[in-house]
């Protein structure tokens, strides 16, 4: 079975910074694209960044300039390093597949808070 444990997650404030990780087991990451995921209370989930196999990265505008996707294939896990933050970024991150059509089992995420 897959595994996803994402940790790093904190209370920051405006302007400060955090690193999130995600790590993967049961699967060989290497080969997967992976994406970073949040979702705030009441609110849907949106995409927030993705990278391929390849190392290729794509952003939200909403992030684009201030968060930067990473990969170590070696330690099967998933950065997100997150510069600049804002209120607005207050949200529960998730890693998965994706953008695609089919998602392992959502890992219990991690509490990104920003006050004002």
């Amino acid at each position: 079975q897959v595994q996803l444990v994402e940790s790093g997650g904190g209370l920051v404030q405006t302007g400060g910074s955090l690193r999130l990780s995600c790590a993967v087991s049961g699967r060989i990451f290497r080969i997967y694209t992976m994406s970073w995921y949040r979702q705030a209370p009441g609110k849907q989930r949106e995409l927030v960044a993705t990278i391929t196999r390849g190392g290729s990265t794509n952003y939200s505008d909403s992030v684009k300039g201030r968060f930067t996707i990473s990969r170590d294939n070696a330690k099967n896990t998933l950065y997100l390093q997150m510069n600049s933050l804002k209120p607005e970024d207050t949200a529960i991150y998730y890693c998965n597949l994706g953008p695609g059509s089919t998602w392992w089992d959502w890992g219990q995420g991690t509490q990104v808070t920003v006050s004002s």
